[in-house]
């Protein structure tokens, strides 16, 4: 069928729906509502689809245009949920199930028939982790099922005026529920409500006398302070007392003020860097991982013992003969800091004698690349930019020099630009059949780095490369295995992913072949570095983007800039297929 989906954004969701829809064989256009109601007009006209579907709406669709379509809405709330704010309202009353539902539009919010609906176990996790893992594995379910349903022509969609459907409506979560008492709240409380906010809105809060936005939570066992207080930084986090314990905040974004530009979320320790000292403290500068200077750094080992409780976005296990290096960071996103302690990290998990290295692993984003939101707020951001792709490519150039063992890069969640680029250093890549990869840097206007140029036509050939940065498109996991860029799509919900990672990887270093494999993998790599030399691909790589980064001109700079505070782009930037809309 020919089918066009209209989406307030081209998030996590909308792109996977996108390319599983084309997997199936369907011609998808994508047109986006932040354009306006007469851009998706125009995008009905001139596509005449099929069916419209809107995985993801921030207003209301055009009236003439689901009176004279039928047009498909997924909901995050299980069949009659009604209100904006279904996820927000799950996570504030620990629902044990939550669930999804793909919708006819019709002129009340939620309220029309339904043509599919699946349910989930909600854990306990950041709303944007669920968003992209339970929620848009039921959404994605849900969608296909509708879309099959449509497409035979006989099923009836089931008017939320059954018996059987409970309708609830729940108001627009405000920020006077999401606000925290530090007084009175006790850790568990606290954590629900950074988790329910934690990519936005955050939770609207007070420190050192300025408004922020807190964005990301999670618990602190040792650490302890009188409730409020700020008691330590670790890797641009920061740890604020509770009632009863201690929680880490990964980000601050400040409030917008009167004429400023937007602010947009940054590493906590950074934002209150910039933030006078409190009373009774002299000035004095950032220290040199960025955080305030009279705010103590408190660092935690890389191998944490079992019986702790506290956050740390690099970990490095043991087991048996594997070695996992777990990275989690904010977004995905990776700064110059982010790389330089990973790269040590890394270089740490080397000197173990483990046959086999797994990075990654964790649910949610493996990497997305540079850090455009720390780059954005440099004082010189085509410096930081520069800083930052080399710290990048340092860490994949270690990959790539890895001989004396298999490395394999396991995808739980998302991966763009240079963090498929770090994955497509490894020996495999296993990825989750949920995970959506985009596999180019085009839409940020960068020709990319990271050594793209030798891996990406290793994995794929030089054609299927050109098309993949050219075209600029969402892949899917199954479509990434048949071109090759996975080696092994993991069929399991998000929850399970890490458990499935250690079977598998159990299992690779126990194959009674893999001392040939890693001789070969040494040999392979010595006969390429003959060929052309790591650096050559490196040099050219970096000539290219370094010219990028330093022309005031460039359209990079403008679009990081829209991109970091989320403000609308030129469509020209936002064209999401050669045909769409």
């Amino acid at each position: 069928m020919d089918i066009l989906l209209v989406a307030s954004a081209f998030n996590s969701l909308s792109q996977r729906v996108y390319a599983e829809l084309s997997d199936q064989g369907h011609r998808v256009d994508v047109v986006l509502a932040s354009r306006g109601a007469d851009a998706v007009r125009a995008a009905v006209r001139e596509a005449r689809p099929d069916l419209i579907v809107a995985p993801m709406l921030r207003t209301a669709l055009p009236e003439d245009v689901w009176r004279e379509h039928t047009c498909l809405v997924v909901h995050p709330g299980p069949p009659g949920d009604r209100g904006p704010s279904a996820l927000d309202w799950a996570i504030a009353e620990e629902a044990p199930r939550w669930g999804v539902t793909v919708l006819q539009a019709e002129a009340a919010m939620d309220a029309g028939d339904v043509w599919a609906a699946e349910s989930f176990p909600v854990p306990p996790v950041g709303k944007s982790d669920l968003y992209r893992g339970e929620v848009s594995d039921a959404a994605s379910a849900a969608v296909l099922l509708a879309v099959r349903r449509y497409a035979d022509g006989s099923f009836k969609p089931q008017p939320q005026s059954d018996p059987g459907i409970r309708v609830v409506w729940r108001d627009f979560f405000r920020q006077e529920r999401r606000r925290i008492d530090w007084e009175n709240d006790g850790t568990a409380t606290v954590l629900r409500k950074l988790r329910g906010a934690d990519s936005q809105p955050g939770v609207l809060d007070e420190l050192l006398g300025r408004e922020v936005f807190l964005h990301g939570g999670h618990p602190e066992d040792r650490l302890r302070g009188r409730p409020g207080e700020l008691l330590a930084t670790r890797a641009g986090a920061v740890c604020r007392a509770t009632r009863d314990g201690a929680v880490w905040i990964t980000e601050l974004r400040p409030r917008k003020c009167s004429g400023a530009p937007a602010p947009f979320r940054r590493p906590a320790a950074s934002v209150l860097a910039s933030f006078p000292a409190p009373s009774g403290v002299a000035e004095g500068p950032p220290r040199s991982d960025g955080g305030p200077h009279w705010l103590p750094e408190h660092t935690a080992p890389l191998e944490l013992p079992p019986d702790r409780s506290t956050w740390s976005d690099i970990r490095y296990r043991r087991h048996g003969d594997v070695g996992f290096l777990a990275f989690s960071f904010p977004g995905g996103a990776m700064s110059t800091d982010h790389c330089r302690r990973l790269l040590a990290a890394y270089r740490y998990a080397l000197a173990r004698p483990t046959p086999v290295l797994v990075l990654g692993g964790t649910r949610d984003f493996f990497s997305n690349g540079i850090h455009l939101n720390v780059i954005e707020a440099a004082s010189d951001p085509a410096g930081e930019s520069w800083a930052n792709l080399n710290a990048m490519n340092d860490l994949v150039e270690a990959v790539l020099r890895t001989t004396d063992r298999l490395v394999v890069a396991a995808l739980g969640g998302n991966a763009a630009a240079g963090g498929v680029m770090l994955a497509l250093a490894a020996d495999e890549v296993w990825c989750r059949t949920g995970a959506v990869l985009n596999p180019h840097y085009r839409r940020m206007g960068l020709y990319g780095s990271e050594y793209w140029t030798y891996t990406l036509p290793r994995r794929v050939g030089a054609e299927t490369a050109r098309r993949l940065t050219a075209e600029a498109l969402p892949v899917s996991a199954a479509a990434a295995a048949r071109t090759g860029l996975v080696d092994r799509p993991v069929p399991v919900p998000a929850r399970e992913f890490t458990a499935e990672t250690e079977r598998m990887a159990a299992a690779l270093a126990g194959a009674p072949d893999l001392g040939r494999r890693i001789a070969a993998k040494a040999a392979a790599r010595r006969a390429d570095e003959e060929r052309r030399p790591l650096a050559e691909y490196r040099r050219d790589e970096l000539a290219r983007m370094r010219a990028i980064f330093f022309d005031p001109g460039a359209s990079y700079h403008a679009l990081r800039s829209a991109f970091v505070r989320k403000l609308p782009q030129d469509p020209a930037t936002q064209t999401v297929t050669g045909g769409a809309r």
